[in-house]
């Protein structure tokens, strides 16, 4: 799904309450999950150890909350585009929940509320709560308030 679109940082004052999204699904895998390990030095067997996991309490690896986390940058991509900036930039996380595990070979993707925009030197200031579904599941992953800057 292509994202919302806004002509410019002052477009978004007036979205506030809007919903964006659907992202398109992805798969969390193995090799990812790995790989988030090893950047970040969290080697719980959990996440890492395939045939320890299995025995565990999801029957399989899980990703780590934070890996959930991290997709809301490149997600956030996928729900809004604001043209006419200088720059965007990830500013920080107001609150973020992992309220259910994601399970290796799961689908996830998010959804959007813009929830917040005010005036900051230079643009704009917006918290969109992102909501990381997964596929077939009631619970959703992860609520994250994310906050981002566009700048003129």
């Amino acid at each position: 799904m292509a994202p919302t679109s806004f002509d410019g940082p002052l477009a978004l004052l007036a979205a506030v309450g809007t919903s964006v999204g659907p992202t398109d699904w992805q798969t969390i895998t193995q090799a990812q999950i790995n790989l988030f390990a090893e950047a970040t030095g969290d080697n719980q067997w959990i996440h890492v150890d395939v045939e320890a996991a299995k025995a565990g309490p999801f029957g399989a690896p899980i990703a780590h909350g934070y890996l959930t986390m991290s997709l809301c940058a490149p997600m956030l991509a996928e729900l809004v585009h604001v043209s006419n900036i200088s720059m965007g930039i990830n500013y920080g996380i107001n609150k973020a929940r992992f309220v259910n595990p994601v399970i290796v070979g799961s689908k996830v993707r998010a959804v959007g509320e813009i929830s917040e925009v005010i005036e900051v030197a230079g643009g704009v200031q917006a918290v969109v709560k992102m909501t990381i579904e997964i596929e077939g599941s009631a619970k959703p992953a992860a609520v994250v308030e994310t906050v981002s800057r566009y700048l003129a």
